[in-house]
């Protein structure tokens, strides 16, 4: 059976320490675009809301962090990814475990997609 968790701490602390560390530099960058990005799990992954729309997902696994931006935020950044050798697909991004995580990067993905969200409101 799925481990299941009711919210970003619990999912967090199902890591050794050294990939702890990385998720919660990964949540920080997130919340610090705008003070209200709510979080939620969705997919048993945790997730993040700006406007009361999905904003990104993340997701650990064996060997890379998966950052799940949307179609628009991996088209958008498509050419860095393969300049950098990072492996994506239509939805999502994969930063290898055992490397830094590209927090300026995932940055301007987490402002691209909130931008997107704006737009689409108006």
């Amino acid at each position: 059976m799925e481990k299941t968790f009711e919210n970003i701490d619990e999912y967090i602390l199902l890591f050794p320490e050294e990939i702890q560390g990385k998720l919660k530099d990964l949540r920080s960058i997130i919340h610090s675009q705008a003070s209200d990005i709510e979080e939620y799990i969705g997919y048993q992954m945790p997730a993040f809301r700006y406007k009361g729309k999905g904003l990104i997902y993340f997701a650990v696994y064996k060997k890379h962090i998966g950052l799940y931006p949307g179609a628009m935020g991996i088209k958008n950044f498509e050419q860095i990814f393969i300049e950098r050798q990072y492996k994506f697909s239509k939805g999502a991004v994969q930063f290898p475990i055992n490397e830094r995580l590209p927090l300026n990067l995932i940055k301007e993905i987490v402002q691209f997609r909130m931008n997107d969200i704006e737009q689409k409101k108006s």
